[in-house]
């Protein structure tokens, strides 16, 4: 463990900070959460998860229900009640093996749809935060937070990249909060920060407020927990840490044992998020180490100084925490790449492109995980009827079928195939060459090839190609 105590794991632990300050700050501040029950709770969380699961599981905020929370102006005991509500159905699923059923039917490209629409979803609240002090110049411009310190931030991102041991999110963090002391004091506000012990205090959500609560946003977070903070995040888990066994079962346990407890003593609402770990694992999280530095700080600043630190998290630079949280979001819709189980059977790619692109688009459009997977199933399922209910026969996964009768014929290893070899006759290169012009292909070759195609599925074969001139003419 002493080799990965390092300071890009200190900085690996701030790479959710995009999201987790600026929901914070909000709830805090309209009242619907308390900010010392918040940290000591996700600090605890932090910790726990950290030493259960051994890699950075991130612990964030409830966000469809946090959105919606500050847009009625929930009560405490309304945020209670809907965090309550989903983390009771969620755990339920988890304990009785029910999500066994989403593994089994939700194909991968699904997923990978719902990690891109994350992605982009997550990148135009990072360009929001950016843009609330959107100014170069002006009367309005803050000193310390405006375009140029997020041009500044973001390039300074962008150049250490590839080099992943310089801890960027902790420099960047370290010097937002330098900024929010000091415009803190330019203001004459430490008045307003009262170190000392600060304490939980419970919350019982009545009838009323629980039935608010789960129906305006608990319903809506379920399938975004369901979806983001357990499927995709255990595809994530096991793509970022591979051999890693991430279990279904056990993310959706967690969840629900969170927020039975938190929401009771007044915290908001949390879970794990595929969003959250690609952000702590791009800024250099590789281990449970940077949950437990992150926990131990929530909770010694939430006991400290409590609900008084509001005066100083609220001058931390938006542009800073635009940045960060459009950046981590990019490395979650890396993952996408890997979308399909058939990389060498062109027709799943490109169906399976489909049902990524499909996913995503409306994810984003109707700005909801749950319609997005339900567009996205729905073309899956299509896809998957015209395949197996059309009587026509598929090529083996390792072929390539042309788009055209003069695409050469090429295996795995970028050689002429020996099917392609036997079929040329008088075309045929010379001995030991592999080069064709566009226009040189061999005769008969796309029939050939569906006669190989055929012929590997059981089907009867087509019969043998007839000669053609020498010089073919593709469209």
């Amino acid at each position: 463990m002493r080799d990965h105590f390092t300071l890009r794991e200190f900085s690996g632990a701030l790479g959710d900070i995009g999201t987790l300050v600026p929901i914070l700050i909000s709830l805090t501040l309209q009242g619907s959460a308390s900010l010392t029950s918040s940290l000591f709770f996700g600090g605890l969380w932090n910790i726990l998860s950290g030493f259960f699961y051994g890699i950075p599981m991130c612990v964030q905020p409830m966000k469809s229900i946090a959105a919606i929370a500050l847009t009625n102006k929930f009560t405490p005991g309304e945020l209670a009640g809907a965090g309550l509500g989903v983390s009771a159905i969620v755990f339920f699923l988890g304990v009785s093996r029910l999500l066994w059923l989403v593994t089994r039917f939700v194909p991968l490209s699904v997923v990978k749809g719902l990690q891109l629409g994350t992605c982009f979803q997550l990148c135009k609240k990072g360009v929001g935060l950016v843009k609330e002090n959107a100014a170069f110049w002006g009367n309005g411009i803050v000193w310390s937070d405006n375009l140029w310190w997020a041009c500044a931030s973001f390039l300074l991102v962008l150049l250490v990249y590839e080099r992943r041991r310089v801890p960027v999110a902790l420099l960047i963090f370290v010097l937002g909060v330098v900024f929010a002391l000091a415009q803190t004091g330019a203001h004459r506000e430490f008045g307003n920060v009262h170190p000392g012990g600060h304490f939980v205090h419970a919350v019982v959500p009545t009838a009323d407020e629980f039935r608010t609560g789960f129906l305006s946003a608990g319903l809506g977070q379920l399938p975004l927990t369901l979806l983001n903070s357990v499927v995709a995040l255990a595809a994530l888990a096991r793509e970022l840490f591979p051999g890693y066994d991430a279990s279904m079962t056990h993310m959706s346990m967690t969840i629900g044992v969170m927020n039975i407890v938190g929401c009771f003593l007044g915290s908001m609402p949390f879970c794990h998020g595929s969003g959250g770990l690609a952000g702590q694992y791009f800024f250099g999280a590789r281990t449970e180490l940077s949950l437990y530095f992150l926990g131990a700080i929530k909770i010694v600043v939430g006991v400290v100084f409590g609900e008084s630190l509001l005066t100083v998290l609220r001058w931390f630079p938006s542009s800073f925490l635009g940045v960060m949280l459009f950046m981590a979001s990019i490395e979650l819709g890396l993952v996408a790449r890997n979308f399909t189980l058939h990389p060498h059977n062109e027709l799943r790619r490109r169906q399976d492109f489909v049902v990524l692109l499909v996913t995503a688009a409306s994810l984003v459009g109707f700005s909801h995980d749950g319609l997005g997977f339900l567009v996205g199933m729905v073309t899956a399922l299509v896809f998957w009827g015209h395949r197996h209910l059309t009587p026509v026969a598929s090529a083996p996964e390792h072929t390539l079928l042309p788009t055209t009768a003069c695409e050469p014929y090429l295996s795995d290893d970028g050689s002429i195939s020996k099917t392609a070899a036997t079929t040329t006759d008088a075309h045929e290169p010379p001995a030991g060459s592999t080069s064709r012009t566009p226009n040189s292909s061999p005769p008969g070759l796309g029939a050939t090839r569906l006669s190989e195609a055929f012929r590997h599925s059981g089907a009867e074969q087509l019969p043998e190609p007839r000669a053609k001139p020498a010089v073919e003419h593709c469209c």
